[in-house]
């Protein structure tokens, strides 16, 4: 993708996830757990894991599932950088992300008042070039949802101060509005099973205890382990500020699950933010 161009084209489709867009839709569809939700209560924010669907989707899919039938003007989705490294955060400057099952336009009003009253933000493709675990995101989105636009972040480095600030400028920015926040992340990697499954248990009990401040000094003090560690702090921070009052783990398990090698795995986690309703 040049810097700059209008649309960013999907880098993960045919390897993360189906290429085709009949099979994209169907295998999305068959990831979403069906359950009933909480009937004085909404979505306000979700976190999910962004590995190849195959190992992590159905745990994405959990947690999507409560989205269905919700409208939400913004989604505002948090995400790790994997390949390239710059300090603080970018924000992609085109018109739209695109997935084979279409474009996600991107919120421009958003994105210029958020680079704005925070020194941390720029516009930027850096990060967003060929970032999978932002993209992968979006095709579970498109399925459950309709109708909203996307501020799409990537988080070049993940310290206290950066983390904090964002979260906190999420919050002031989205109050009032319909917005839903993602965290993009998973757990511990290449861990024997037993071992990944304790050192992601702590990461799990922040979130279901929506502590973002225990899961930002565990992560700094090496007990707990996530790759979108830092992004998962600052949405839970934002969702703080905007009323949010409870975390549900929807699902987590490792790769060894999915493979049956328990030997080196990668832990998964999705999860719901939940905000009542107004009356």
């Amino acid at each position: 993708m040049k810097e700059g161009s209008e649309v960013r084209p999907p880098a993960a489709a045919g390897t993360f996830y189906p290429a085709d867009p009949i099979e994209l839709r169907e295998t999305v569809l068959s990831m979403l757990e069906t359950k009933d939700s909480p009937k004085d209560e909404d979505p306000a924010g979700v976190i999910a894991p962004h590995a190849g669907y195959m190992y992590s989707g159905p745990t994405a899919g959990a947690a999507y599932a409560s989205l269905r039938t919700r409208h939400y003007e913004t989604v505002v989705i948090v995400a790790p950088s994997h390949r390239e490294a710059f300090r603080g955060i970018t924000i992609f400057g085109g018109r739209a992300y695109s997935t084979p099952l279409g474009e996600v336009v991107v919120n421009a009003q958003r994105r210029e008042q958020l680079v704005h009253e925070l020194p941390i933000a720029r516009i930027s493709s850096a990060g967003h070039r060929a970032e999978h675990a932002l993209e992968v995101q979006l095709p579970f989105l498109q399925v459950v949802m309709e109708g909203f636009t996307l501020l799409p972040i990537v988080m070049g480095e993940q310290s206290r101060d950066t983390v904090i600030s964002l979260g906190s400028a999420l919050g002031r920015a989205f109050g009032g509005e319909r917005v839903l926040l993602i965290a993009s992340t998973d757990l511990s990697h290449y861990y024997p099973a037993d071992i990944a499954e304790k050192i992601d248990r702590v990461s799990i009990e922040d979130i279901r205890a929506f502590n973002p401040e225990g899961l930002m000094e565990h992560l700094e003090e090496n007990i707990a382990e996530a790759c979108g560690g830092g992004p998962t702090v600052a949405v839970m921070t934002a969702l703080r500020i905007l009323g949010a009052d409870r975390v549900e783990i929807a699902h987590h398990c490792t790769s060894g699950d999915v493979t049956g090698d328990r030997r080196s795995v990668v832990g998964y986690c999705s999860a719901i933010a939940w905000k009542k309703r107004a009356a």
